[in-house]
């Protein structure tokens, strides 16, 4: 799926102080990534706080950001969740016209076994109209989808197209790299990992970074692309300090902070989430003021 290889931006939802959707903002986001060269945008997935999104506001989301982005860039919509039959509901249910495809995160809470996540992406598949990117990311659902489960998927379901590969484990990227069909797609989730899992044979990344430095991170995972490592390494290393204080206080805390600073957001997030610490903020400064 060439639409999804390269840089794809997990992109915020911004808020106002009140926390309700900032659409002005929004447009400002969407406006600054699209210009700094990502390949297309996420919208909705964990970054985008969809956790504390409602369902009406969700479907506002949709509408206005594929107003927004005016057929420029292709988007993926981020509709998952630990309830198959909900899940199923809502990709059958929402206008998806004009969206390219959706990321469906593993189920998480449950902790299902292999089989039972293998059967929530197959009931998925069978009413989707849309390509599929399966999510895996251990770190937040509790669970691990294997190797060999997604490889069976990728095998078993011709709209289950790609991977968003975020648990890290280069061993189990490896083996999807090594036995997945030549159309279906390994993404990185992680911005620290990007290099090493394209130079494994991955197609780019899912990143929260391009947020805030779209041209850059698309400059790096382009160089990755065409396999010109020593570059790669040279934009990689300017940017962990900046990777890592995206987490240090909560995602999108961080990217939030540094979108605050770029003065294209409020420093607004839902609770549960918080906004980063004030020694974190000025160290979010100190580290921007350093790139440019």
């Amino acid at each position: 799926m060439k639409k999804f290889k390269g840089t794809g931006v997990a992109i915020i939802t911004p808020f106002k102080n009140d926390s309700s959707i900032d659409f002005t903002a929004f447009g400002r986001v969407v406006d600054h990534v699209i210009k700094g060269g990502v390949n297309y945008i996420v919208v909705m997935g964990t970054t985008g706080e969809s956790a504390t999104l409602t369902k009406d506001e969700k479907k506002a989301v949709i509408s206005y950001i594929l107003e927004k982005i005016d057929n420029r860039i292709p988007l993926v919509v981020g509709i998952g969740g630990n309830n198959t039959n909900e899940v199923i509901n809502q990709v059958r249910g929402w206008d998806l016209k004009g969206v390219d495809g959706i990321l469906s995160v593993s189920p998480y809470y449950n902790k299902p076994s292999q089989k039972g996540i293998f059967q929530h992406y197959k009931s998925i598949a069978s009413v989707s109209p849309l390509p599929i990117i399966v999510y895996n990311v251990p770190g937040r659902t509790g669970s691990n989808m294997t190797a060999e489960t997604t490889l069976e998927l990728a095998h078993e379901f011709e709209n289950i197209v790609g991977i968003k590969e975020a648990s890290g484990n280069m061993e189990q990227i490896m083996k999807i790299v090594k036995d997945k069909p030549e159309n279906f797609i390994l993404i990185s989730g992680d911005d620290m990992n990007t290099l090493p899992v394209i130079a494994a044979g991955g197609s780019g990344v899912i990143s929260v970074l391009a947020n805030a430095f779209p041209a850059q991170w698309s400059e790096m995972v382009n160089q990755c692309l065409k396999s010109n490592f020593k570059a790669a390494r040279e934009i990689q290393f300017r940017f962990i300090e900046m990777i890592e204080l995206l987490f240090i206080d909560g995602s999108p805390s961080g990217v939030k902070a540094m979108l605050n600073v770029m003065n294209l957001c409020q420093n607004t997030v839902r609770l549960p989430l918080v906004p980063v610490s004030r020694t974190i903020y000025s160290r979010i400064q100190k580290a921007i003021d350093e790139i440019k």
